[in-house]
Formats: C-alpha cells, sequence, structure tokens
C-alpha cells in the first residue's frame, strides 16, 4: 500500500512540543487525508508523531546512544535546551538557540563536535542603528562568532561546525576567521547532508 514507516516519529523537546506538533498536522489535515485516503496511498499512520516533552537530564539511552539535555540561555524563553550525545565512538553537542553560558561550557567540554548557532557579530555591528532592536536580541539570544571562538577555546572540542547562521551578510570566510581570533582548532561551517 504505502512506503512508509508503521511506526510514528520519535520526536523530543522542550514543553510546547506537543500543541505545536498537534497545530502542525492540523495544517496539514488535507494533505494527509489525501495521502492516507486518497489515490495516492501511503503508509496510513506514517504521519503521527509520538512527543517527548524533555527536561535537563538524559532523555534517551539506547543501542549505545544516550542524549542528554541541557539548559541554555535563550533570551526569555522558559525552556531552551542544547543536546549532548555520547555513542562508543563520539561525543557531539548540538548547541540549539543560546548565548554563552557556563552551563553550555559543562555540557560540552569533552565532547569531539561541538555543533553551534552562529550570528557575525562585525556585520550586526555595522548594521546597528537605535531605532532596530536586532543587535540587542541578538545579544540576549544567539552567539556572536567572536563569543563561539571564546567558547570554543573553552570547551575544546576536535571539531567546531557553525550552523543555524543568521548572515547579515557575512561570508563563511568572514565567520570563520571570527571565530579562529580564539580558537585555532579545526572549524567549519555546517551544510545539510554533510558527514564528519
Amino acid at each position: 500500500m504505502g512506503d512508509g514507516s508503521e511506526n510514528p516519529l520519535a520526536a523530543y523537546g522542550p514543553h510546547g512540543l506537543h500543541a505545536m506538533t498537534e497545530h502542525i498536522i492540523a495544517a496539514w489535515a488535507e494533505d494527509i487525508a489525501v495521502r492516507t485516503n486518497g489515490l495516492e496511498k501511503r503508509t496510513p499512520r506514517g504521519y503521527r508523531v509520538d512527543v517527548h516533552a524533555v527536561g535537563p537530564g538524559v532523555v534517551y539511552d539506547s543501542a549505545g546512544v544516550r542524549v542528554t539535555a541541557f539548559a541554555v540561555e535563550h533570551g526569555t524563553w522558559r525552556e531552551a535546551y542544547g543536546y549532548r550525545f555520547d555513542t562508543p565512538d563520539r561525543s557531539v553537542v548540538i548547541s540549539g538557540d543560546t548565548k554563552p553560558s557556563e552551563n553550555l561550557v559543562r555540557a560540552a567540554t569533552g565532547a569531539d563536535v561541538l555543533v553551534h548557532e552562529v550570528y557575525p557579530a562585525a556585520r550586526m555591528a555595522a548594521n546597528a542603528t537605535e531605532s532596530t532592536p536586532w543587535p540587542t536580541y541578538m545579544r540576549e539570544f544567539h552567539t556572536s562568532d567572536v563569543e563561539l571562538g571564546r567558547l570554543a577555546e573553552r570547551i575544546r572540542p576536535k571539531l567546531v561546525i557553525l550552523s543555524h547562521i543568521i548572515r547579515r551578510g557575512a561570508t563563511d570566510e568572514e565567520m570563520l576567521a571570527a571565530v579562529r581570533q580564539s580558537f585555532d582548532g579545526r572549524v567549519v561551517v555546517g551544510h545539510d547532508l554533510e558527514r564528519f
């Protein structure tokens, strides 16, 4: 009949993920109906999601993979998390949206790979005016390339991957150079489907 999983997608995230998931499914209700009941039949239950609301601590531990959520500072968000993935081969930390914090440093210390969000400090400063809230917003909710370099120097991962990039016109080279002002390890700009 269809060519998809009969099992629901497992989704892990902070409080509010369940409501967001319900709203997304509602927004796609007509498409789901056509694909499960119409001529384009796919897996009838393949759209379901098994939501796991998480807090700080171990959120998954199976088949040699342990995932730990840790609180990060993302402006006025009450719940924002980064995630650390530990396997027998390596450890990877994904920062999530965050400004620099000691909790992030603690959670990421000893990790092999740090995947971190970033914005270009120089471009943000150059584009700042008194009439725009962007510079303040960015400082309170996110991490600049210069700040990421300082964080990486303290954490000392084998690899830093820039991700969730708010460019403001900056090139890869500009942001990499800003990170390298403080961090002398390997740093790259991440792209979808890359493997490291």
